[in-house]
């Protein structure tokens, strides 16, 4: 016998009725931020990187209501095929790929530098759920279970690293954990993994380059190379720093419109608009990112299948990891490892893999009544 949902499919139009218009509200509004902030860093310009941030919205809002129009079930049968297409092209960009700031990330397709570590992101997250939507709860703890996931964070991380981009790189390992985690597996597993890591941090230490070798030294005393190794970080906590509680004002920031600040329109684009919105600016932005997580979890825990629930917080995980990194790196607290800030920062495939992941989080709500059978480890996932 059909299924209710299966008895009132939806149309077309039931289905983009249905879409969380609050949600897109609040990307546009985050959208719109990085736009004004890019032309501020331009000095009062939208070239070159403000009409290309609002043209690339445009079209990955487009790409998101796409996505998030099409049934669940399609990115279910489709998310191992999506994952290894992700891979075969991170895996292009060590033969194929194009050289920028010293590092090979990024294939040049004429109108777009495609960088498949940001797509990575997004494709593990779907191919996790996948797995973890096929495992009977009972099996999570197994060691035998884990073989797989863990293969699927490591195998990408490795390429990533070969590139080398030590932030993303981290950010698969720490977002495919926390994934392991919504799926069931045990704190204690964790425990295990990060004493085995100690023990081989000295190796890691060792395999670095020695420009990650520097960051690290530099992070622990940014004042010994203030000149050199040390500039990126100092003269991000002065602008911050300047900036006091209401900012200088709009267009008005000595550090980013002078030139002291590096990378204003990439990975220090937040410290760019606490100079000129001061902390008020900072926080408002950060709380409409946590109304975002938050619509996102509620959107996670409305799903009546695992599948559903495990992508959707999986999404979330990658908005918070994107957003906390970046913070944390721009204040000092971590090490600069080059992660953007999510929709705000200058960057056509970053934003891409977000707004697709938002997408299928989307996807996830319009769907959420849709029945997607469970089926164990063995019996064909």
């Amino acid at each position: 016998m059909a299924s209710a949902f299966d008895r009132q499919q939806l149309t077309l139009a039931q289905k983009f009725g249905q879409v969380r218009w609050t949600l897109l509200l609040l990307l546009t509004g985050i959208a719109g931020i990085g736009a004004a902030m890019l032309y501020s860093a331009a000095n009062a310009s939208f070239e070159p990187w403000a009409i290309r941030h609002i043209a690339r919205f445009v079209i990955s809002v487009g790409i998101m209501l796409a996505v998030a129009m099409t049934d669940i079930r399609f990115w279910l049968r489709h998310a191992y095929g999506i994952y290894l297409a992700t891979l075969a092209l991170l895996a292009a960009v060590e033969v194929m790929g194009s050289v920028g700031m010293g590092a090979q990330r990024w294939i040049d397709l004429g109108i777009i530098n495609l960088q498949p570590s940001e797509l990575m992101k997004i494709a593990l997250v779907l191919a996790l759920a996948r797995y973890f939507h096929g495992v009977n709860v009972e099996h999570i703890g197994r060691v035998t279970v884990l073989v797989i996931p863990l293969a699927l964070i490591a195998a990408p991380a490795a390429l990533v690293l070969r590139q080398p981009d030590l932030g993303t790189a981290l950010m698969l390992l720490l977002g495919g954990g926390l994934m392991l985690f919504a799926a069931g597996v045990r704190l204690w597993k964790f425990a295990l993994l990060a004493a085995g890591a100690m023990i081989a941090a000295p190796i890691a230490w060792q395999s670095l380059h020695d420009y990650q070798r520097t960051r690290i030294l530099t992070f622990l005393a940014p004042e010994t190379d203030p000149l050199g190794a040390g500039y990126h970080i100092i003269q991000s906590k002065i602008a911050l720093g300047s900036g006091g509680v209401f900012g200088k004002g709009y267009l008005q920031g000595t550090q980013s419109h002078l030139n002291f600040l590096p990378e204003k329109q990439t990975d220090f684009i937040f410290t760019m608009l606490a100079e000129e919105f001061g902390l008020v600016g900072g926080v408002v932005l950060i709380g409409i990112y946590v109304l975002i997580l938050a619509y996102g979890f509620a959107i996670a825990f409305s799903s009546r299948h695992h599948f559903g629930r495990l992508l959707a917080i999986g999404v979330n995980i990658t908005l918070f990891l994107y957003l906390f990194i970046n913070v944390a790196m721009v204040m000092g607290l971590i090490p600069v490892v080059g992660v953007p800030l999510p929709l705000v920062s200058y960057g056509g495939t970053a934003m891409l893999s977000l707004m697709f992941g938002f997408g299928l989080t989307m996807s996830v709500w319009v769907h959420r009544d849709v029945p997607v059978p469970r089926r164990g480890v063995g019996d064909g996932l």
